[in-house]
């Protein structure tokens, strides 16, 4: 398959680099599903749906996936093993599509949101604050003005992480230092954006999973402070999810939609391992966008979520 439309060459070797070894796991399975078969039966499908389990795409979507497939195999009624890389592409975009997760083009913001609230949550450890700091020098990049907050203010590093990206991006960071009220640093972050006319207010939040109410408590109080200053604020709420934990992002991404409404998603960590699926099966049982994903060390690693390119990648043969 070829670069679909405004896909850099670099984003996209970046991207292949970045789920190389997802990739490698996922096909070499599936070569080894298809030799000597001619046709896509009974036992080829059980293959692909171990392939699938194991690569942590999740029991639910895996069935989904393998109930579309036997439905092409029983329209088709002869459908040969040639045929199902691109089979369970098309099935596998279809489903992300119906997931909402759209084909992003590049970190562009509403026209009618500005400064665009973003607050990100998740546990400490996922690359939160890194995501954080890599967001604010893609949006930078296109050309936005960028605030963060550090209202993580009960892990000690949280605070001086973000400072530090803070400094290195070139982007201001409002801080009152560690063990000061989340609320507060929130306020301010927002205030500071509507005085200075920014295009995007970015806002790190508590990294823990502490008891439920608790979080929904903070995260609400949160919320409140920053629509003194803009109604529908936040306008979007990020939950960032380490994909190298595999079956575990599934139970932090459960965990923390049920304290807040998360609206968006970002995967990182992807490169390390060869839990990609781990993308189509969180995208698919909370039914929230998959935004962006992390796929490298760099800061440009970052990328816009494209469904089609991310499955092109995944399941590209060597």
């Amino acid at each position: 398959m070829g670069i679909f439309g405004f896909f850099t060459k670099d984003k996209k070797e970046s991207l292949d680099q970045g789920l190389q070894k997802s990739s490698e796991n996922i096909f070499s399975k599936l070569s080894k599903a298809v030799v000597g078969k001619s046709k896509v039966d009974e036992e080829v499908l059980d293959e692909l749906e171990e392939i699938l389990i194991t690569s942590d795409v999740g029991v639910q979507t895996t069935i989904k996936i393998i109930r579309r497939i036997e439905d092409r195999v029983a329209k088709d009624k002869y459908l040969n093993t040639a045929e199902l890389d691109v089979i369970l592409r098309e099935e596998i975009m279809g489903l992300m599509e119906e997931n909402k997760s759209a084909d992003l083009s590049d970190f562009d913001l509403p026209a009618d949101k500005k400064p665009y609230v973003i607050m990100v949550v998740g546990v400490n450890g996922v690359g939160k604050t890194t995501t954080i700091g890599k967001l604010a020098h893609q949006f930078k990049g296109a050309g936005k003005s960028v605030i963060l907050g550090a209202a993580d203010t009960f892990r000690a590093a949280a605070v001086d992480q973000l400072i530090l990206w803070g400094e290195r991006v070139g982007v201001p960071v409002v801080s009152h230092g560690m063990n000061t009220d989340p609320a507060s640093v929130a306020f301010d972050a927002v205030k500071q954006g509507v005085d200075t006319g920014a295009d995007v207010v970015i806002v790190d939040t508590a990294g823990r999973l502490h008891t439920k109410v608790n979080l929904m408590n903070e995260l609400t109080k949160i919320k409140r402070v920053m629509q003194k200053f803009i109604d529908d604020a936040p306008h979007e709420i990020l939950l960032v999810l380490d994909g190298s934990t595999g079956q575990n992002a599934f139970i932090q991404a459960q965990e923390f939609t049920k304290a807040t409404d998360i609206t968006a998603l970002a995967i990182t960590k992807l490169d390390g391992t060869a839990k990609g699926g781990v993308v189509i099966g969180i995208s698919d049982q909370f039914k929230i966008p998959v935004k962006y994903i992390g796929v490298g060390e760099k800061m440009t690693d970052l990328q816009v979520f494209n469904r089609k390119e991310f499955v092109d990648s995944l399941f590209k043969k060597k």
